[in-house]
């Protein structure tokens, strides 16, 4: 995420955003966030502590862009996918500027899926299941 003025990179930045976040989260804490499967868990686990934690969505933003790039490039490296920037229609439709898209041309909102999360919690937003059960993605993917 950008720090100072707060907007939304564009898809080619956010390999980057995601590794800057991965960086300052980790520096501090030693999370298990390896850009798996399995790392979404954590992501789930990190933003429901958010949440409980009365973080509003305005004070989580950096927290929730950067936890939405890296599940994206969880889809990027391990199911395929490729970062886009949304259309017109598309950004009305979900409310994002940028997602993925996945092998078989789907296109998926990462960034949107992490706040559904935070403000609905639950396991129906779980950001593992998403991945589990995810259409369009790649059988095997090696990481990038």
């Amino acid at each position: 995420m950008a720090e100072v003025d707060e907007r939304v990179p564009c898809a080619v930045e956010m390999r980057s955003c995601a590794a800057g976040f991965l960086a300052r989260i980790t520096t501090r804490n030693r999370l298990p966030l390896d850009y798996s499967e399995r790392s979404l868990r954590v992501v789930d686990f990190l933003i429901d502590g958010l949440r409980k934690g009365g973080t509003d969505r305005a004070g989580a933003r950096t927290a929730l862009l950067g936890l939405g790039a890296y599940v994206g490039e969880v889809l990027v490296r391990r199911a395929g996918a490729v970062w886009v920037d949304f259309d017109g229609d598309q950004r009305g439709y979900f409310g994002q500027p940028v997602g993925v898209r996945m092998p078989d041309g789907r296109v998926w909102n990462p960034l949107g899926k992490v706040v559904n999360r935070f403000e609905a919690g639950g396991p129906e937003e779980s950001l593992q299941t998403f991945y589990l059960t995810l259409h369009g993605r790649a059988r095997r993917t090696a990481a990038r």
